[in-house]
């Protein structure tokens, strides 16, 4: 029994509390035009007054104004007079409901240590102006004799033709040149990528004299075993330095591999670089040149 009435008088002081603390806030919400039309930006007020002590929240953009649609909040610094603090924020916002009436009421809210409790401001109207411009009796029109040239329909007849022929002549084209236009491109590709190679290769060569390093000597190496690998069709990065040279019928590569495998497992800088590196350019060459030839022999 005594539980109950404990409880009970809980109860009772807690909303004691709260209603005795409901009383020492003022809120007051209001907009600073009667009217607007559809759309137009206007400006809603929101004022709270409360005692010292009390813990306020006005409303963030998570809220929802609906028939409304927020497009700025603005706050104002607080102001304590005779233990009285006046916060004030500026909503602006814009309606689009066909409603002649539209109301709003923003909410304070008063945050306690486990809950809060809402304190809502008298409804304030806003009315909607409809703007129509009126309709005149008699149409004006205005005197014009300059020369308006009309467009002229675009024939679909002529263009589906053009397009048959172009097809026919593609046709035509492919059937009788076909295949030495395939082979004039393939050649393209192969002297673009023959320059490309040239390109790296300069700049991998110069940074190899210039630097003879274990990175310099495996670049330079890595870009020749790609190229001849492209152009002969062989796995030239998996082959040895011996089975390279069996396959190209050149013995002399061995001597060029070997000076530069000489900077990349023993870093030390072999004789006649450039001589090396002119070798292997060459190799390269030839190879390049020997693939361009078989191209355009006639099959």
């Amino acid at each position: 029994m005594g539980r109950i009435i404990f409880f009970i008088s809980s109860i009772l002081y807690f909303n004691f509390t709260l209603h005795s603390q409901a009383q020492d806030i003022e809120v007051e919400g209001y907009f600073q035009q009667d009217s607007a039309k559809l759309g137009e930006r206007v400006g809603y007020v929101l004022k709270a007054k409360y005692k010292e002590g009390i813990n306020l929240v006005f409303p963030d953009s998570t809220y929802d104004f609906t028939p409304f649609v927020l497009l700025e909040k603005k706050t104002y610094i607080s102001k304590t007079i005779d233990e009285i603090t006046l916060d004030s924020a500026v909503y602006y916002v814009s309606n689009f409901s066909l409603d002649p009436v539209a109301t709003l009421s923003l909410p304070v809210y008063e945050v306690f240590r486990y809950d809060s409790l809402e304190h809502r401001p008298l409804e304030a109207g806003l009315a909607l102006k409809l703007t129509i411009d009126q309709i005149p009796e008699e149409l004006n029109f205005r005197d014009n004799n300059v020369y308006q040239p009309i467009p002229t329909e675009f024939n679909i007849l002529i263009l589906i033709a053009a397009l048959v022929a172009l097809v026919i002549i593609s046709g035509i084209v492919l059937i009788f040149f076909g295949k030495k236009i395939r082979h004039q491109y393939q050649i393209w590709l192969e002297k673009r990528k023959y320059k490309r190679f040239l390109q790296k290769w300069q700049h991998a060569e110069t940074a190899f004299s210039t630097n003879p390093d274990m990175s310099q000597a495996d670049e330079l190496l890595g870009l020749w075993k790609a190229y001849m690998e492209h152009l002969r069709e062989k796995p030239f990065r998996e082959w040895t330095t011996t089975e390279i040279s069996e396959f190209l019928d050149n013995k002399e590569i061995i001597k060029d591999f070997r000076a530069i495998e000489m900077v990349i497992y023993a870093g030390k800088e072999g004789k006649d670089i450039l001589e090396t590196c002119t070798n292997l350019k060459d190799i390269c060459t030839d190879s390049f040149k020997k693939k361009i030839t078989t191209q355009d022999e006639p099959k």
